[in-house]
C-alpha cells in the first residue's frame, strides 16, 4: 500500500520506520500544494491537512484512508469522502491541552490587566492596580462541548468557575457542569461572563455569532474564539465594537488568514489578536503520531 505523508507533520526516522512496518511504501511531500511524488490513482492512504485544496480528490481512485493532522474537517470535501466510503480520521485530542491552556492564559491576561504591569515595568514605575478581577465564581459558556471544550471547562472549574457547555445534543461531559442545547443559547447569553467558542465550522455554525448575539452579551464579558474564524461574523463584530465598547473579543482565528493588514480588528483596544497560535504545544508531536499510528493499526 502506498502512503503519502505531507509536511503538515514532521516525522522522525523512527516514526517513518513504524509506519513502514505496517506494510506501507512511504512517499513524502513538504508542501501540500506541490507536485505529487506518484500518481494520485496509486495512493491508498494519506496523512495531510489541506491536501485536497490543491489536488482533486476524485483522481485518488484507490484512496481508502485519510488521517488529518487537524481537529476540524472543514478543509476536506467531507461529503464526497463519506459517499465514497473512504475512512477519515481527525486529530482528536491532540491539541486540546495547549488550546485549553491558551484560553486560561488569555482570560487571566484580561482579568489581571497584564498590559498595565508590563507598561509600568518598562517605565520603571512602582504603581499598583486596584481594579483587578477574579475568575472565581464566573459563569463560563463553552459553545462546542467536544474534547477541546471539555478541557477548557476543566481548567475553568479549577478556578472555581461554573461551566456550561452548548452542543447539538445534551449529555454529561467532563469539565462541564451541564451541557445545554445550542438552540437554547440566546436565552442564556446575557448570564455569562466568558464565552468560549470551540465548535467546528459547518453550515449550521457559519456566522453563529452575529450582531444580534453580540447585543445579548453581558456588559464587560469576554468572547473568545479558538475554533474557526467564520463562526463569527467579523463584519458584524467590527460594527458592534465600533458602536458599543461593551465586550472584549479575544480572537485566535479569522475568516481570512493571515488577517489582512486593512482589517479594522487590529485597531480596537478591546480586541486581543493572535495568529492562529493557540494549538501550539511541545506535546503535540508525540500525541499526533500516537493518533496516526493507532488509527492505522486499528483500521488496516
Amino acid at each position: 500500500m502506498n502512503l503519502l505523508l505531507t509536511g503538515a507533520f514532521n516525522y522522525t526516522e523512527e516514526q517513518i520506520e513504524k509506519l513502514s512496518n505496517l506494510g506501507f511504501q512511504i512517499y513524502y511531500i513538504q508542501n501540500e500544494s506541490e507536485e505529487l511524488p506518484i500518481q494520485p490513482e496509486e495512493i491508498d492512504a494519506v496523512v495531510c491537512n489541506g491536501l485536497f485544496l490543491y489536488h482533486d480528490i476524485k483522481k485518488f481512485v484507490r484512496l481508502k484512508y485519510i488521517q488529518l493532522t487537524s481537529a476540524g474537517f472543514d478543509r476536506v470535501p467531507i461529503d464526497y469522502i463519506r459517499k465514497q466510503g473512504i475512512k477519515i480520521f481527525n486529530a482528536k485530542g491532540v491539541y486540546s491541552i495547549p488550546m485549553a491552556e491558551w484560553v486560561l492564559f488569555r482570560a487571566l491576561e484580561c482579568y489581571k490587566n497584564a498590559d498595565f504591569f508590563k507598561e509600568k515595568q518598562k517605565k520603571h514605575l512602582w504603581e499598583k492596580n486596584r481594579h483587578l478581577k477574579e475568575l472565581f465564581g464566573k459563569r463560563v459558556a463553552i459553545v462546542g462541548a467536544g474534547n477541546i471544550g471539555q478541557e477548557v471547562g476543566k481548567r475553568f472549574q479549577a478556578f472555581g468557575c461554573k461551566t456550561f457547555g452548548f452542543d447539538v445534543h445534551s449529555f454529561e461531559a467532563d469539565g462541564l457542569d451541564c451541557v445545554c442545547l445550542i438552540s437554547e443559547l440566546d436565552a442564556y447569553l446575557p448570564d455569562f461572563d466568558i464565552i468560549v467558542l470551540t465548535l467546528p465550522l459547518t453550515d449550521e455554525t457559519y456566522h453563529l455569532f452575529n450582531y444580534a448575539r453580540f447585543e445579548l452579551m453581558k456588559e464587560g464579558s469576554l468572547l473568545m474564539n479558538i475554533s474557526r474564524g467564520s463562526v463569527i461574523n467579523e463584519s458584524d463584530l467590527v460594527r458592534f465594537l465600533s458602536e458599543k465598547q461593551r465586550i472584549t473579543a479575544i480572537l485566535d482565528v479569522f475568516e481570512e488568514e493571515p488577517l489582512p493588514v486593512s482589517s479594522k480588528l487590529w485597531e480596537f483596544d478591546n480586541v486581543l489578536l493572535s495568529p492562529h497560535n493557540s494549538f501550539v504545544g511541545e506535546g503535540n508531536a508525540s500525541r499526533l503520531f500516537d493518533v496516526i499510528l493507532n488509527n492505522f493499526v486499528s483500521n488496516l
